[in-house]
């Protein structure tokens, strides 16, 4: 099921406000994360935050080549922070991902 046209108009405009200057390919992938039925029950904001960490880990860090080499999870995750926030300062987010912040 889709998600009610409030909520589309919400995650939208948290996009725009967090990622001003992300590739249209890239924004896509993201909504459609934000939007996803295990999302529905956070906040917008929350939901576009996550989605996007989750996204640029994935699709624009070394963090799958980590894994594959036999790093686990968490030790991954920590050597792909610079990379990540690489990624969203190129795309001008108005938040980076904080080395502390142990839910992303």
């Amino acid at each position: 099921m889709n998600a009610p046209t409030g909520r589309r108009r919400a995650v939208a405009k948290s996009l725009t406000a967090l990622l001003p200057l992300a590739p249209y390919a890239d924004i896509e992938v993201i909504r459609a994360d934000a939007l996803a039925v295990h999302m529905k029950t956070l906040p917008p904001s929350i939901a576009v935050w996550l989605a996007t960490i989750a996204h640029v880990r994935h699709a624009h860090s070394d963090y799958e080549k980590l894994l594959s080499e036999g790093y686990d999870r968490d030790s991954a995750r920590f050597f792909v922070i610079d990379q990540i926030n690489a990624t969203l300062t190129r795309w001008r987010a108005t938040r980076l991902l904080d080395p502390d912040d142990e839910d992303v």
